[in-house]
């Protein structure tokens, strides 16, 4: 079953990006570009459900339908 975690980025004085969520704690994730620091995230997402997956019952299911934001630079 697929669930849906919400995570924030920002990019770091260093000039990496940091990826952190609110709604799975303790995910934490650092890489160097975008794209990276978000397969860095899922990853860790991935783990940390797998390790308590009886606590996650706040994450939703995904559906057929769902909103996921893209950014674009122009």
């Amino acid at each position: 079953m697929e669930r849906i975690v919400n995570i924030h980025i920002e990019k770091l004085p260093e000039g990496f990006y940091l990826a952190t969520s609110d709604t799975l704690q303790g995910l934490v994730a650092q890489g160097r570009t975008i794209s990276e620091t978000i397969e860095i995230a899922k990853d860790v997402a991935k783990k940390l459900i797998e390790a308590h997956e009886e606590q996650i019952s706040n994450l939703n299911p995904t559906s057929d339908n769902f909103d996921y934001p893209i950014f674009i630079g122009v």
